[in-house]
């Protein structure tokens, strides 16, 4: 059977987003520093993607990065601040309050949409704006006294990263954008490498972690969601990407046992239910 391109979007982001669901557990396990932990994380990330577009291209693997253009530049940017803000605040704030403030990501879509392709931004994306920064603000105030507050911002300047991917790859989508996306990880490591990572300073159990973390999980799940948005709308993409918004915190309640703050509980309901109806009545009404 023959699937639609509206199909086959649903199914690359649905696999790719329960293939990365892992992610913040597994960065929370390995306990080497964050220059290191980013250095293996996505010098294999940008390994393994390159190898799937060797065998993909062959003889035009080097020209698959030139056809990115100025567009896969502004997208190895937002990867390679993205990257660098997303691990920073799952190691400076809990992984609820990191995924819950990502989970703004398609508001913030909304309104580079407006700035940049000239989108107009009806009243309901106004008001899931306001809601929705609302309850990152009430994150905020509870971590202000707890010393989270730097990885809050921390994360959500990485939200404002992964909304500009979305936006960036949908403008681009005629091109595939993984070699952006390996370009973006390789300037990551650069940046530790400065910054004093020690590449060889990780145990055999963390080896294991990074391994399975930046060999499989990521490239894997990464590569899906950068091809997803040249089949499916940015609005269909950010509500599937939710999903890993649950079952994030629910990984590291399982192995770690940590249970979220209240007022991030709070928060994340009234973030996710606003999104749920916001999205859930764009695509009615574009249908």
């Amino acid at each position: 059977m023959t699937l639609s391109d509206h199909h086959k979007g649903l199914l690359l982001t649905f696999v790719a987003v329960l293939i990365l669901s892992p992610d913040a557990l597994l960065v929370r396990l390995i306990q080497c520093d964050i220059w290191t932990l980013l250095f293996w994380r996505c010098l294999l990330t940008a390994v393994m993607m390159s190898l799937f577009l060797l065998v993909r291209y062959r003889s035009r693997f080097f020209h698959s990065f030139y056809a990115t253009g100025r567009t896969g530049l502004l997208l190895t940017l937002s990867i390679t601040f993205g990257s660098l803000l997303f691990v920073g605040s799952l190691k400076q704030t809990t992984a609820a309050n990191a995924l819950i403030i990502l989970a703004a990501t398609p508001i913030v879509s909304s309104l580079f949409s407006w700035l940049f392709l000239r989108e107009a931004v009806p009243l309901r994306t106004k008001i899931a704006i306001f809601v929705c920064f609302s309850g990152i603000l009430l994150i905020f105030s509870g971590s202000i006294t707890s010393g989270l507050l730097l990885g809050d911002l921390m994360a959500l300047g990485a939200t404002i990263m992964w909304g500009a991917n979305i936006v960036i790859i949908r403008s681009g989508r005629e091109v595939n954008m993984i070699p952006a996306n390996v370009l973006g990880n390789l300037s990551v490591v650069l940046v530790v490498l400065l910054l004093g990572a020690q590449p060889l300073a990780v145990t055999t159990a963390e080896a294991g972690l990074l391994l399975l973390l930046g060999g499989v999980i990521l490239p894997i799940s990464f590569a899906m969601i950068t091809l997803s948005p040249r089949y499916l709308r940015a609005p269909e993409v950010s509500l599937i990407l939710l999903i890993e918004t649950v079952l994030g915190p629910i990984w590291v309640w399982l192995v770690l046992a940590e249970v979220p703050h209240f007022r991030t509980l709070v928060a994340g309901a009234l973030i996710l239910g606003t999104l749920l109806i916001h999205t859930s009545y764009s695509l009615r009404k574009t249908r």
